[in-house]
């Protein structure tokens, strides 16, 4: 198969490439060379820019695309222009924050409402969904995932928990233990999505993992089982998270407090579509221990733009101090 890859060097890109290669695909890569330029020295490059010059895409023919980086519709319709009728199956990587909202306690499939209006990443991804589905009629692959973890993520929103807990010591847990979380390993991500791409499958589907329910107590304890160390936890309600002044997201990754009304129901993504078309998960220590590994070993870029800064030890252990020495109900 001709594979381009719209990125291919970053994260999620990158293991794309190394799943294609690895299934003996010849890869063409689109971007504009500054993001690990070095990486995959024997496969071809061009450098364009989906917002400026796509020339050298001109022409060109290809099998298949896995596009990794489009999230405006006018992105998207610049590359179903010029690609025009010369490749056969398109994969977008698109998002669940393409939907509407996540409603507290209620899960969501496919068929969920998608975002309205133009501004945002949420309602962009839903926009470039459409444009490419106009661009590309009946042979696009949507992808919607939602926390995507593993080796060279730049954003630490998953890195934060194996890396905090292998420090030991008393551990901030956020919320409720048995609040379900989701995550899907980048590596699985990718090889999927080569294989929808070999399979030529379309339709939307939600890429969120893992196969069966993950509770945050089941993930931070798989955390210190795979770093193996002496690690506590001290769990902390929604309410005195929220009181306290913590972040969704970014002070304490993969909390947000279940009574949310926008967000409650984030990771309550159902999976089964994905599922019956192919998609397989790696058990989770695989991904706690290699991540923690790639973190050890060079981690991500610091200055990356889309890299969170969780919650320090002197605010969490601040938080934890006020937790205990509470008023009595």
């Amino acid at each position: 198969m001709r594979l381009l890859v719209l990125g291919g060097t970053v994260f999620l890109g990158r293991h794309v490439v190394e799943s294609a290669l690895a299934r003996g695909h010849s890869v063409t890569l689109f971007n504009r060379g500054r993001h690990n330029p070095d990486l995959f020295p024997k496969v071809e490059k061009l450098r364009g820019d989906r917002d400026g010059d796509l020339s050298a895409l001109s022409g060109r023919r290809f099998d298949a695309v896995i596009d990794t980086t489009t999230y405006t519709p006018r992105q998207a319709r610049r590359i179903a222009e010029i690609l025009d009728g010369r490749i056969e199956h398109y994969t977008f990587i698109s998002s669940v924050s393409a939907y509407a909202g996540f409603p507290a306690g209620r899960s969501y499939d496919e068929t969920a409402p998608l975002a309205e209006g133009n501004h945002g990443y949420g309602p962009l991804k839903a926009r470039s969904e459409e444009a490419l589905e106009s661009g590309f009629p009946g042979r696009v692959t949507h992808v919607r995932p939602g926390l995507i973890a593993g080796p060279h993520d730049p954003t630490d929103r998953f890195t934060y928990w194996p890396r905090r807990i292998a420090e030991g010591g008393e551990v901030l847990a956020p919320g409720r233990p048995e609040r379900p979380i989701q995550f899907i390993d980048a590596r699985d991500l990718a090889d999927w999505c080569v294989r929808l791409s070999e399979e030529q499958r379309t339709g939307y589907f939600n890429a969120v993992g893992p196969q069966s329910l993950l509770t945050m107590q089941q993930f931070l304890e798989a955390c210190r089982s795979a770093v193996g160390c002496n690690a506590r936890f001290s769990w902390v309600p929604d309410e005195e998270l929220t009181a306290a002044g913590a972040e969704t997201w970014i002070d304490l990754p993969l909390w947000i407090p279940e009574n949310d009304e926008d967000s409650g129901g984030l990771f309550l993504g159902d999976n089964q579509k994905a599922i019956a078309a192919g998609l397989t998960y790696r058990p989770i220590l695989d991904t706690i221990k290699e991540t923690l590994d790639w973190d050890v070993r060079e981690g991500g870029p610091p200055d990356s733009p889309i890299r969170v800064t969780p919650i320090s030890r002197k605010r969490e252990a601040s938080i934890l101090a006020g937790w205990r020495h509470r008023p009595a109900a």
